[in-house]
């Protein structure tokens, strides 16, 4: 089976548990004489690590990521690459007590009655843990795209709080991950509020992709928006994805959609166009709360995590569907 795997031409594989030796990924299909070096990995992985700040887990891992093959001398050999990052902060302690118990709104119960056997330890692969190895592939993506293909996201809302402006350049300069710096601080301090209760929040975040080159995508079911969703609602607590106008279209005239190019979200007939790439992710709640939360450590509000983690998978993409089309011709 082939469910821990994503891509056809630029492959990845993951494996590993929260609470195991280690997580990591192997990248099959990148071109040999990619620059790539361990250093590489370390802003992204910096960026999806627990421990940042008061609004996520205090799970401390360093992310330290080995190189294991498939580059030498600095430059990728056109080989699988794997790449490793151990787990050395796991208290599976917190989840011995009742290791049977499901945790309301977990995977736990679907685990179980589908393998029979599984890690009770936080999750185990159905944690957010698992997302670092998804961060790893996309740094190798992301050098296969464009110089001026920028992906870019940020959390557009959180709970009732909603950015009013995009400053790409503030989005690194708070826990939030907002591009709206007067946003930013009114989110920090309703998901502070929330953690005080025992409570979390859900959100909402935007993506969005400059300087994507036309034509990417295949009719008719490897469509780049296909592509695209497939991959973000793969990711844990991702619960929805939509593109340009979105559901917003479900109310729209013909005319109203057409008078704004935006409306598009960068693809027609599922393909790019060359336009901006964007696209709005809502992100579910943190279900360990009460007296669940005060067992592990846990975010209450997961979406600057996973910032970095739906870029990713957005570069993965990208740099798939290129090399795809250089079939292609």
């Amino acid at each position: 089976m082939a469910s821990n795997s994503f891509g056809d031409i630029l492959r990845i594989t993951t494996f590993g548990e929260s609470h195991g030796p280690g997580l990591g990924v192997v990248i099959d299909g990148c071109p040999a004489g990619v620059p790539l070096q361990e250093a590489d990995f370390l802003p992204e992985l910096a960026r999806r690590r627990p421990g940042q700040s008061q609004v996520t887990t205090q799970r401390q891992e360093a992310d330290q990521p080995e190189l294991l093959s498939g580059v030498f001398e600095g430059k990728t050999l056109g080989t699988p690459i794997a790449i490793l990052v151990r787990n050395t902060d796991a208290r599976s302690g917190d989840y011995s007590p009742a290791p049977e118990a499901d945790r309301p709104g977990h995977a736990d119960q679907a685990w179980r009655e589908k393998f029979g056997h599984r890690d009770h330890r936080g999750g185990g692969r159905s944690s957010g843990r698992e997302t670092v190895a998804r961060v790893l592939g996309g740094v190798v993506a992301r050098k296969l795209l464009p110089g001026d293909c920028l992906v870019r996201g940020h959390t557009l809302a959180v709970g009732p709080i909603r950015a009013k402006r995009f400053l790409p350049e503030t989005i690194e300069a708070n826990p939030m991950r907002c591009a709206d710096p007067e946003a930013a601080l009114a989110m920090q301090a309703y998901v502070l509020d929330l953690k005080a209760a025992g409570d979390s929040s859900g959100a909402l975040l935007e993506i969005r992709v400059t300087g994507v080159p036309a034509g990417l995508g295949d009719p008719v079911f490897h469509k780049l928006k296909a592509d695209l969703a497939h991959a973000i609602l793969s990711i844990g607590a991702v619960t929805g994805c939509s593109y340009g106008a979105g559901f917003d279209t479900a109310t729209m005239r013909g005319s109203e959609y057409l008078a704004d190019p935006a409306h598009f979200g960068g693809m027609l007939g599922g393909i790019s166009n060359g336009e901006e790439l964007r696209l709005l992710v809502s992100i579910k709640p943190t279900t360990s709360i009460g007296d669940v939360a005060k067992l592990g450590r846990h975010d209450p509000c997961i979406a600057p995590r996973v910032v970095p983690v739906v870029e990713a998978m957005v570069a993965l993409v990208l740099a798939n569907a290129m090399l795809r089309q250089r079939l292609a011709r």
